[in-house]
């Protein structure tokens, strides 16, 4: 005679949670929602520059280098944005995604020119050992120019001297802040040339004369006449002080 069929126990009901372990637990829960509602974090530091975005800035980099040489040889206004656009391999139209006019593209070829030529300016002297003498921070100032006026990528500056009149009232103030920040940097070798008697002409004055004539050699030098830039800068610099 089989056993008749034993009942399933029924399980006592689970013993209440302390009131503390409960307000722990719905507080987690709580922060748990919270936490999945929240967008992800962005990680720390500048985000990578995707594929597109780093075509971009070669692009407009070559567009400034293309119109800074037609600038240059044809002048501003006779210069399209068509022959810019062909000069840097792209559609009649492109240069307006990266610049919103002609003027806005002169302005940054020489506000973005002037910008580099001041930090590069800077990392020159900041080589320089501490007990530098004057006259050789003035010799690493005048080299260091002759690179920018006659060196690769040097066509902003002529750009800037004889282009000064296409910018707006607006744009020159913004290129000449920039300017005089570069030039500032050497009145303090000039002032201990003039202090030493070595400075043919005021400080001032000197600084004047010193970028009009280096300035001047984007009109005449020719590296095929045989004269390097090392030898331009010693000569320059004997023109400049009294040895």
């Amino acid at each position: 005679m089989e056993s008749p069929a034993r009942r399933p126990r029924a399980s006592a009901p689970a013993a209440p949670l302390p009131p503390a372990r409960q307000r722990k637990a719905a507080t987690s829960q709580i922060s748990t929602a919270e936490e999945e509602k929240q967008p992800p974090r962005r990680p720390r530091g500048r985000p990578r520059k995707t594929a597109e975005e780093l075509d971009d800035g070669n692009r407009r980099r070559k567009l400034m280098d293309g119109a800074a040489k037609l600038f240059r040889t044809q002048g501003f206004a006779a210069t399209s944005t068509r022959d810019i656009a062909a000069a840097a391999g792209m559609h009649s139209g492109s240069p307006f995604y990266h610049f919103e006019s002609k003027s806005a593209l002169l302005y940054a070829v020489m506000s973005e020119g002037m910008t580099m030529a001041t930090q590069s300016q800077q990392q020159a002297l900041d080589a320089l050992l501490a007990q530098a003498t004057p006259r050789e921070q003035l010799h690493t100032l005048i080299r260091h120019h002759f690179e920018i006026l006659l060196g690769p990528r040097s066509s902003f500056i002529p750009v800037m001297l004889y282009e000064w009149r296409s910018l707006t009232p607006a744009q020159r103030k913004g290129i000449a802040r920039i300017k005089d920040s570069y030039e500032a940097a050497w009145m303090p070798a000039l002032q201990a040339l003039a202090q030493q008697g070595a400075l043919q002409a005021e400080p001032g004055v000197a600084r004047l004369f010193i970028f009009g004539a280096l300035n001047w050699a984007v009109q005449w030098f020719s590296p095929k006449k045989g004269k390097s830039l090392d030898a331009l800068t010693d000569e320059a610099l004997a023109l400049f002080i009294r040895t």
